[in-house]
């Protein structure tokens, strides 16, 4: 029995604390429950696994808190492998979940704070493997190219390859009739260099699947190449001096394990492209930073910026932390953190990203985020989760490879018994049931899934695209309506005065009037006003007697004229007779100016507003309707605001004046009609509808509670980006379809070809080795995909 204590999210009184304890009560294995409203833990002991608990918790409505870790991996070698690890992972008191992932050799576990790692070094050691801390992929790249040539990846491929050729040459002598057949002794010397020097890593993981009770790939080509290892011994020991030399199998085991071997590292080169994209994005960390400290600028280490630090980046720098610019201009390129292919002209005031390039002037920043909270860390992380996420189809894969291995060791039993008892052949019997081993490799069906995953995601954040995890990319396949907030989202959201048309006087005059009472508001439409005089470089004329009237407008005096400038309805509760017929703009919010005289309220002249659609909003849509994807908005501005940019964008369908509660109920109602319903939004009062949305996707220049409510995040304000998204999402999953056919295809066609004697096994050891990279190559064609 042991007893292990959980840290409680979303308690508030004693209630709370009785619920909990009756949910994990009721759970199997549970001996004793008691939850602390006062330091927030329970305390549970039993044999119930943690995961049991961490779900029942939520099904009560709480939250546990947990920890993600990632971790190396080393010693894999196909599903099987992945399978067993985790397996030993989820035994560990403390862990909730563990997905091992084989392209990226990573474990993504989800464990209690207060786990020790020593535990989980310890089990996956116990399983064969070996754990490690994390580290920027590509780091092996870079030890390998330091590494001496006899430790390189490329030495066990070429040293088993110069000790094959000699045995392997001699059949194609055969063609021209010439016996090229080296001595028995020769062979041998040749052949067991590469059994058990350079096949050895075989061995070695066949023993440790053996001793955890299971089987991998390693365990086949180990078996498969050591009888025919074998049977060329017995049969040289066997012969009898007369009738010529036998036929001895030593090139067929050598040959089989060069195949194997070049496959694998054909396999590691193609694997490594799938990280790409997250290799470049650890590569935008920058490793230093100027920052001003003690009156004088100091090179720091850029682990060290705190928030609030002057930083100085010169041109050429990188930005080490995420900030807003104190001063200077300069041009900053974005690209592998946003997409966005131009760069992007920064000036005081303007928030910038760690990790972008400074390209042509020098900025002065103060760091506002930094660590692991930066917008590039955060990428980082998303990107790694999506790439480790295990996509839903995955789960079968799973269950087949956890049997695959020994149901292969039994065809390949039953190939040797039926040639040998059956037909009286039992070295073609052996030959066979090498062959049968080899072809049989899960390594095909192992990476199927996850290389697609990798390419898929890596070239979606390129994109400027992030996908949280692979459920998202298989929901994203099903979407049939997609809707979008409006504002900030298909429109700028940042109204442009449209119409200015003076009752009296000049529109010159109005606008003027309309800027001087427009200076000290912060509302949108006033910086509408604002904007527009700037532009027309006219005038600041001075305002006395200033005041904001609540949801109604500002009034103040200009040029000794006591002037109002505010809304419809308050125009119309000063009593004045609006003339609606000027106001030409479909759909714009109206603003009035009126001056208050002796005689009364006189109106001077009416000023429109309207929020630009963006530029590629109309674009966007014909897009998603040319999938075959209906598209709706849904906006809290008035039905004549929202009907204008309807038809603007063709739209199949609106819903205007709504409140942010009333927009999840609206999607829910789509849900109802069976729609697959897709959201697009940026603000917090999006937050609901992404949650209730199928799938909920965030740009990420709104609000940070919309991206954290989302599935897919796109880090440009772009609306095109939904439909390269979701097209990106169908194409990644179509290539996992094709990924599993051909490892199926192998398999299936292989082992009754290699049973019934029509495969060679060096064949057989060559079509193993081509089915893993096929897989891997084929992912890679995500990353050409051009949007």
């Amino acid at each position: 029995m042991t007893t292990m204590q959980l840290a409680i999210k979303g308690m508030s009184c004693a209630s709370c604390a009785k619920r909990i304890e009756q949910a994990l009560s009721a759970i199997t294995g549970v001996e004793s429950a008691s939850v602390n409203l006062a330091t927030d833990t329970a305390t549970v002991s039993g044999n119930a696994h943690v995961d049991d608990l961490h779900q029942a918790i939520i099904a009560a409505g709480y939250e546990v808190e947990t920890n993600v870790r990632q971790f190396a991996i080393k010693g894999m070698t196909c599903s099987s492998c992945a399978t067993r690890i985790e397996k030993s992972l989820l035994k560990v008191p403390g862990v909730i979940n563990a997905a091992v992932n084989l392209a990226t050799e990573q474990a993504s576990v989800t464990l209690l704070p207060d786990t020790d790692d020593n535990a989980l070094i310890s089990a996956v050691a116990d399983a064969g493997y070996e754990l490690l801390a994390n580290t920027a992929s590509g780091s092996s790249a870079k030890e390998q190219s330091s590494a001496p040539f006899y430790q390189s990846e490329n030495w066990p491929v070429i040293g088993a390859a110069l000790f094959t050729l000699p045995l392997v040459l001699p059949m194609f002598g055969l063609l021209f009739d010439a016996d090229w057949m080296l001595p028995a002794l020769w062979q041998w010397l040749l052949a067991t260099p590469v059994q058990f020097y350079f096949g050895a890593r075989f061995y070695r993981a066949g023993w440790q699947a053996i001793k955890a009770g299971s089987g991998n790939m390693d365990l086949l080509v180990s078996i498969g190449t050591s009888a025919a290892y074998g049977l060329s011994l017995y049969l040289w020991y066997s012969f009898d001096g007369h009738h010529g030399m036998p036929h001895l199998y030593f090139e067929s085991s050598a040959a089989v394990l060069t195949l194997v071997l070049l496959g694998k590292l054909l396999e590691k080169r193609a694997k490594r492209r799938t990280t790409d994209a997250l290799q470049a994005l650890e590569n935008l960390k920058p490793t230093t930073a100027t920052v001003w400290r003690n009156h004088d600028w100091q090179v720091v280490a850029a682990a060290e910026v705190a928030k609030g630090d002057r930083l100085q980046v010169l041109p050429g720098e990188r930005i080490p932390a995420d900030g807003i610019v104190l001063a200077g201009s300069s041009h900053v390129d974005e690209a592998l953190i946003s997409g966005e292919s131009i760069p992007l002209n920064k000036s005081q005031g303007d928030k910038v990203t760690g990790g972008a390039i400074n390209l042509d002037g020098m900025l002065e920043i103060e760091a506002s985020t930094v660590g692991a909270q930066s917008t590039l860390s955060k990428i980082i992380r998303l990107v790694e989760q999506a790439q480790g996420a295990k996509a839903p189809v995955q789960a079968l894969v799973d269950k087949i490879s956890s049997v695959f291995v020994p149901v292969v060791l039994l065809i390949a039993l039953a190939t040797f018994l039926i040639w040998g008892l059956g037909f009286a052949n039992w070295q073609l019997g052996v030959l066979n049931a090498v062959a049968v081993l080899v072809i049989a490799c899960p390594c095909a069906l192992g990476l199927a899934t996850p290389a697609a995953i990798m390419a898929g995601t890596g070239t979606a954040a390129r994109q400027g695209i992030l996908v949280k995890d692979a459920v998202a990319l298989e929901q994203a396949t099903q979407i049939n309506y997609v809707i979008f907030d409006k504002t900030g989202t298909l429109t700028e959201g940042k109204p442009v005065l449209m119409q200015l048309t003076a009752l009296t006087g000049s529109d010159t005059e109005l606008a003027g009037l309309a800027y001087a009472l427009s200076q000290y508001s912060e509302h949108p439409l006033a910086k509408a006003v604002s904007n527009y005089a700037l532009s027309h470089q006219l005038p600041l004329q001075t305002v006395t007697d200033f005041a904001v009237v609540a949801g109604k407008g500002v009034q103040g005096i200009v040029a000794e004229r006591a002037l109002l400038l505010g809304s419809s309805y308050w125009m119309q509760e000063l009593g004045l007779t609006l003339p609606v017929e000027k106001v030409t703009i479909p759909g714009a919010s109206v603003s009035w100016l009126a001056e208050r005289t002796a005689d009364g309220v006189q109106l001077l002249g009416v000023l429109c507003f309207a929020d630009k659609a963006k530029p590629q909003a109309k674009k966007a849509v014909q897009q998603l309707q040319s999938l075959g994807i209906q598209v709706a908005m849904l906006t809290g501005d008035s039905h004549a605001s929202a009907e204008f940019v309807a038809k603007e964008l063709g739209l199949d369908n609106f819903v205007a004046e709504i409140l942010p509660a009333g927009k999840a109920e609206v999607i829910a109602s789509y849900q109802q009609q069976g729609y697959q319903v897709a959201m697009v939004g940026d603000g917090i009062n999006d937050a609901p509808a992404l949650a209730q949305a199928d799938l909920g996707i965030a740009m990420a220049t709104g609000t940070e509670v919309a991206v954290s409510a989302s599935a897919i995040t796109l880090m440009r304000g772009n609306p095109e980006l939904v439909a390269t998204s979701l097209s990106l999402a169908s194409a990644t999953y179509r290539n996992i379809q094709q990924n599993l056919f051909w490892a199926f295809a192998f398999n299936t066609i292989g082992i009754p070809l290699a049973a019934v004697g029509w495969l060679n096994p060096i064949i057989a050891g060559a079509a193993m080795a081509c089915s893993s990279v096929l897989v891997v190559t084929n992912a890679l064609r995500l990353q050409r995909m051009k949007f």
